[in-house]
């Protein structure tokens, strides 16, 4: 599953460690003003955080397709990241072994074969497209005044030679209502299935979120303010409500585990069932949380213009 979206929708392509990574965003609206800077600068955030990666490429976004001076056509937008940094040789070891924690086992029980350079496609290096793709969306949603924000929530300082997780808080105000659809097609189904789509990702709440077991149906119903607003006194639902945007700000959090390589002994598995012991190479992030903020807004402008787009 390499497409995500409907309307506005992002096809990836490209591993870790092949020469380049990409994209094909189709849907976007014609005449969209392309803000060079705001990609740039989307793109720098993904490398944020004392205990990020050593890994540090530039990521040019080349843009192929779909822009005329500045301006969108309409017509899909193609993109590259060059992969510039690969020392897949870090990575011999695991060509016959599964690490703990990894999507190792798994790749290899699903398609028979894997890419044990960095994870493949596994690896978070993927999360560079989303962020590319995401800045696009963000330029449709700034034509509606639309914005999504989100910020560290907690993020606990890593103990030496060991990795934390953490958890992000987004925000996404000027969304008005009547955005999302009933049942299945539901936008905090969206953002969620968006979000937990992300590398390293373990819960999602809306709202009050699992707190909300532990409220009573009177604390819960948020009351309709008496000045003609149309809004809420209060905000426990996260801006949805049976599935649909109420024009409150739409709040949710995510949690996302530690990075699970780990520059110690590591005992891994071998496909004949018996043990190996290794020492992980390669670069990897101790603390993975401030450079997953952008990710996690990147996800959910994608979600947001793809549900406008059906409007």
């Amino acid at each position: 599953m390499n497409t995500f979206g409907h309307n506005f929708r992002l096809t990836s392509f490209g591993e870790s460690h092949s020469q380049a990574i990409g994209g094909i965003v189709d849907g976007c609206p014609p005449g969209v003003a392309v803000d060079y800077d705001l990609l740039l600068s989307e793109m720098a955030r993904r490398h944020l955080g004392a205990d990020a990666t050593t890994r540090q490429e530039p990521d040019d976004v080349e843009l192929l397709s779909g822009i005329l001076n500045g301006v969108t056509l309409g017509t899909p937008i193609a993109f590259i990241i060059r992969n510039k940094e690969q020392r897949s040789t870090d990575y011999n070891d695991l060509a016959d072994c599964y690490r703990p924690g990894h999507a190792d086992f798994t790749w290899q029980q699903r398609y028979g074969l894997r890419d044990f350079r960095g994870g493949g496609r596994a690896s978070a290096r993927e999360t560079a497209v989303r962020v590319a793709a995401g800045a696009l969306a963000k330029m449709v949603l700034r034509q509606r005044l639309i914005n999504v924000e989100a910020s560290v929530l907690y993020n606990p300082t890593p103990a030496e030679n060991d990795s934390s997780g953490g958890i992000i808080q987004c925000t996404v105000r000027g969304l008005p209502a009547g955005v999302g659809n009933p049942i299945f097609g539901k936008l905090n189904a969206c953002l969620a299935a968006a979000i937990m789509s992300i590398p390293s990702a373990t819960g999602f709440e809306m709202g009050e979120g699992f707190s909300a077991a532990h409220m009573k149906g009177s604390e819960w119903a948020d009351q309709w303010r008496s000045d003609g607003s149309l809004g809420t006194v209060t905000n426990h639902c996260g801006g949805i409500q049976g599935g649909i945007s109420n024009g409150m700000p739409i709040l949710f959090r995510a949690a996302f585990h530690p990075v699970a390589t780990l520059p110690i002994p590591t005992q891994c598995l071998t496909p004949l069932g018996t043990t190996k012991t290794i020492t992980p190479h390669g670069r990897h992030d101790r603390n993975h949380i401030p450079r997953t903020v952008v990710v996690v807004e990147a996800m959910t402008a994608l979600v947001i213009a793809d549900l406008l787009g059906s409007s």
